[in-house]
């Protein structure tokens, strides 16, 4: 599995440096900015996932991949705006400085706003289905938005330096975390040309796993050793946020992240040859960045 996972990832790293290739030197500048952060690495799960779900709903990985590059762009423009002064004020990012640090904060800024649109266009002008390109469109804008990233981010903002409920994290994260998990999930199955069925276990995997992710995130940013997370450790508690490790402690959060996990893996199996997402539902759950 491990193999596979590998090729996944390379085959979507070929894809990313065909979809930012620069094609205007007067904006030469912006694109290195937008090539820093998109090109520095890192896991890769969310378009893993659309390679994944696609293949799990009879399609050809291949045939994907614009749906893939387009949801890691826009994680991408997410993790360089979250990062902003204004907002979570972080200065590493993969064990980089951060894209304001290096680059300044009005050319962070336009970059994450260049990502986000790219991430549509290279949808929208891919070689799909026009109905499926469709489909991956209206996914990816609903996580992108009020519904999702944003909604979550103004939420998780406002409530900084606030005793927060478990509903309300729960709520936070299930926009700013869960969304773009389930919609690259989703955005596999409709590239396939999958059914309903497979459309709301796919939305159920990652959700689950958006959320046992998220869990795992909370306890690392405390526990965790920041050579292998490639950020600072401590900053969720620096910054006054309430975290599921701080509402539940480490025992109770490591029960929730196994059984979201197994959740997560119970809709794996509705698909055939899920086994693979089975297993990257559990390399996640115990992963140390």
């Amino acid at each position: 599995m491990q193999e596979r996972y590998e090729r996944d990832k390379q085959q979507i790293e070929r894809a990313l440096l065909q979809a930012i290739a620069r094609d205007e030197h007067v904006l030469n500048g912006l694109w290195e900015v937008m090539e820093y952060s998109l090109l520095a690495g890192g896991k890769r799960i969310r378009p893993v996932l659309v390679l994944e779900f696609c293949r799990a709903a009879g399609g050809q990985p291949e045939a994907a991949l614009p749906a893939a590059c387009a949801v890691e762009m826009l994680h991408t423009y997410s993790l360089i705006h979250d990062d902003l002064p204004c907002m979570d004020d972080d200065d590493l990012r993969r064990g980089r400085p951060t894209s304001h640090v290096k680059f300044g904060e009005w050319k962070a800024l336009l970059a994450g706003d260049a990502l986000q649109a790219e991430a549509f266009r290279i949808l929208l002008c891919s070689e799909m289905a026009a109905d499926r390109r469709a489909a991956c469109a209206a996914l990816l804008a609903r996580a992108a938005g009020v519904q999702g990233i944003c909604g979550g981010q103004y939420l998780d903002l406002e409530g900084e330096g606030q005793s927060l409920s478990q509903a309300q994290l729960t709520e936070i994260h299930r926009r700013k975390t869960c969304s773009l998990l389930s919609a690259a999930c989703q955005m596999g199955v409709a590239a396939a040309g999958g059914n309903e069925a497979m459309q709301e276990a796919a939305d159920r995997y990652g959700q689950a796993l958006g959320m046992a992710f998220q869990i795992r995130d909370d306890m690392l940013d405390e526990l965790g050793n920041q050579g292998k997370l490639g950020k600072p450790v401590g900053s969720d508690r620096a910054e006054g946020k309430t975290t599921f490790l701080t509402l539940y402690g480490p025992e109770r959060c490591q029960a929730l992240v196994e059984q979201l996990t197994a959740e997560a893996k119970e809709y794996a199996a509705r698909f055939d040859g899920g086994g693979f997402l089975s297993w990257l539902a559990d390399q996640l759950a115990v992963r140390e960045s």
